[in-house]
């Protein structure tokens, strides 16, 4: 398959405009799925430890008054997760 350059650079440029969805984006009462675990060694594992695995279901229960943590519902138990690893999680 041959790409003239104008429509690859169309392509490129919509794939920048695309904002990947992270749990820190979810809103209050809103119930979301996760798509991917972003991170590496320890911390994606604290994060698959607590029972945040692809496809779990996580509904945002309440985030604190200046955002961090967040407190969630997944696989039927609350659980208090930072901003900084909430931007980690991929959801759909």
């Amino acid at each position: 398959v041959v790409c003239k350059p104008r429509t690859c650079k169309q392509d490129h440029d919509l794939k920048e405009e695309v904002k990947v969805k992270t749990l820190r984006d979810a809103k209050i009462g809103e119930t979301v799925v996760l798509a991917k675990i972003h991170g590496t060694g320890g911390v994606k594992r604290r994060i698959m430890d607590m029972g945040i695995t692809k496809n779990v279901e996580i509904y945002v229960r309440k985030v604190a008054p200046l955002g961090d943590p967040m407190e969630l519902t997944v696989r039927g138990y609350e659980l208090s997760l930072r901003k900084a690893d909430a931007e980690m999680i991929e959801i759909k």
